[in-house]
């Protein structure tokens, strides 16, 4: 009877009769045909890897994994549930219980992150993207995959994504939306808010699964005990579940990098205070613009954190934001709750989870009704947030609503708020108000507004940052009724730049508010959009 043998530790020993490799095994790099010698570990690591992965490149420089037989879902290469710990426990199942080496794992990690960096990068969405067609498509964050496409010809929930979708440990499952008749009244029995605000919640809530367009920053406001909190997570929830839907404030950029980073929409409870960096950074989270950071275990390589983000804040006056950040919000007040309609957590959280399923279908509908009529709606005016603006449209159009003049207006009560919470706001109007017309340079600006009693960190120290506030609060004081142009300069040798803060006519600004508030009515006549029950049945 014939024998083969391996080396062990330098030592051919034989090996037992009627024993064979694994298929895997014979087929890792080297094939077994180099003498008998067996493929190291990392080369059988990587054989198995590129024979059930593939390996890509996301636009944000990370390298994932997707399974060639199973969801379209990236998984990094390291963490739980990564490709590294999948690879380790694939490798022992498949030789004979063999545990791969720590350096083995590594190795291989390094050859397969190679692979990576040569394809081409590719968008890795989370929790919503679009695909080549322009459908939007919502990832339920099932284990199967599963997904929900809308288009303007309706929704439907597909077994598989058309488009790479990437989880985190903050997701969770969003239950399979069903088609129910009155959604979005089960919606609006669980909030303690008019109808008003009601619809303007609804527009925000459609909004939010469109990736490509600013969102601006919902804020509940109400007294305590109105559920501020609970009414944020529950928005939140329906868009994009997470175990923690409501987030402490980051202490820093970088925490909240990891914050963003993981969710697409987040809820920061309990905000007493916002400081100049958190304004900046959500600002940014709402346009999308990004944040580069330097790549971990690396002196010189940088990457690039792109995200636009859904927000929801709770508990902060709005006389304590920033001009640009009180430009992005979306404040709808809630009534206040009396004994008898006070209800525990425990009911309501059980409410919520039997409502929701027909809450995100009836958003759904409603979704795919915007979706069709959204390319014909134009806008006479164009506020700061003239997407969302024009879904608001859209939404007034399809439901014969009038959320539009409602956030229009709202909008401008949030610039006034804001102005009077700030010293140097507040200051220039009462200079223009008894002046009329006032021009000169920041630095005599700076000497004309008396400078307040103790110290006001917001007061600028000198000319310079007293320019640059009044650039920055020009949105703010043109809602105030004060025009700001600084766009001539002195006419001596030193042609200083100079500012002419002027009052805005009553009779102008009464034409932008007719303006505005006709713009929800003023859309060239479309098709008519079928009722939700008559869509077709794409089951």
């Amino acid at each position: 009877m014939s024998t083969r043998t391996r080396p062990v530790n330098g030592h051919a020993h034989p090996a037992p009769a009627g024993s064979s490799r694994p298929a895997a095994n014979q087929n890792a790099a080297g094939n077994g045909s180099d003498g008998g010698k067996k493929p190291s570990a990392a080369s059988r690591l990587v054989a198995l890897a590129r024979e059930r992965y593939d390996l890509v490149m996301s636009e944000d420089g990370r390298p994932y994994a997707v399974a060639k037989d199973g969801p379209n879902l990236a998984l990094p290469f390291k963490g739980r549930g990564g490709l590294r710990q999948r690879l380790s426990r694939l490798f022992t199942d498949t030789y004979d219980g063999e545990v791969p080496s720590q350096s083995a794992l590594a190795d291989a990690m390094t050859v397969l992150e190679g692979d990576a960096d040569a394809t081409d990068p590719v968008p890795a969405h989370l929790r919503v993207g679009t695909d080549s067609a322009g459908t939007l498509v919502v990832d339920l964050g099932t284990a199967d995959g599963q997904c929900v496409t809308v288009s303007a010809y309706g929704w439907q929930v597909a077994p598989r994504s058309p488009v790479l979708f990437r989880r985190s440990g903050a997701m969770a499952p969003m239950p399979v939306p069903v088609l129910d008749g009155d959604g979005l009244a089960k919606l609006h029995a669980l909030l303690n808010m008019d109808e008003t605000a009601f619809r303007q919640l609804c527009g925000w809530l459609v909004a939010a699964w469109i990736p490509t367009i600013p969102h601006p920053v919902l804020k509940f406001n109400g007294e305590q005990g109105t559920g501020k909190s609970w009414a944020a997570q529950m928005v939140v929830n329906l868009i994009d579940p997470s175990p923690a839907a409501k987030r402490s404030q980051p202490r820093d950029v970088k925490a909240w990098s990891v914050q963003a980073f993981n969710s697409w929409a987040l809820c920061l409870d309990n905000v007493s205070t916002i400081p100049p960096w958190l304004s900046d950074t959500l600002c940014k989270a709402v346009t999308g613009d990004g944040v580069i950071d330097r790549a971990l275990y690396s002196d010189d390589d940088v990457v690039v954190l792109s995200f636009r983000r859904v927000l929801a804040m709770t508990t902060i006056d709005a006389g304590a934001l920033a001009g640009d950040l009180a430009e992005r919000l979306l404040m709808l007040d809630l009534q206040l709750i009396t004994e008898d309609q006070r209800r525990t957590e425990e009911e309501m959280g059980a409410a919520f989870e039997a409502a929701r399923p027909a809450v995100i279908g009836a958003l759904f509908d409603l979704l795919a009704s915007v979706l069709a009529v959204l390319p014909m709606v134009r806008l006479e005016t164009m506020p700061r947030m003239a997407d969302f603006a024009r879904v608001l449209a859209a939404v007034d159009q399809v439901q014969g609503w009038q959320t539009l003049p409602a956030y229009l207006a709202s909008s401008a009560n949030v610039a006034t708020d804001a102005l009077e919470g700030d010293a140097f706001g507040s200051a220039i109007v009462a200079l223009v108000e008894a002046a009329g017309t006032w021009r000169g340079t920041a630095g005599a600006l700076l000497e004309q507004l008396p400078a307040p009693e103790g110290l006001v960190k917001s007061w600028p120290k000198d000319a310079t940052r007293a320019g640059g506030r009044v650039r920055r609060l020009a949105p703010l004081l043109r809602a105030a009724g004060v025009a700001v142009d600084d766009t001539q300069r002195s006419e001596d040798r030193h042609r200083h730049r100079l500012f002419v803060l002027s009052r805005i006519d009553a009779e102008q600004g009464a034409a932008s508010a007719v303006s505005d508030a006709t713009t929800a009515s003023a859309w060239p006549p479309v098709a008519p959009i079928p009722k939700p029950e008559t869509l077709p049945d794409l089951d």
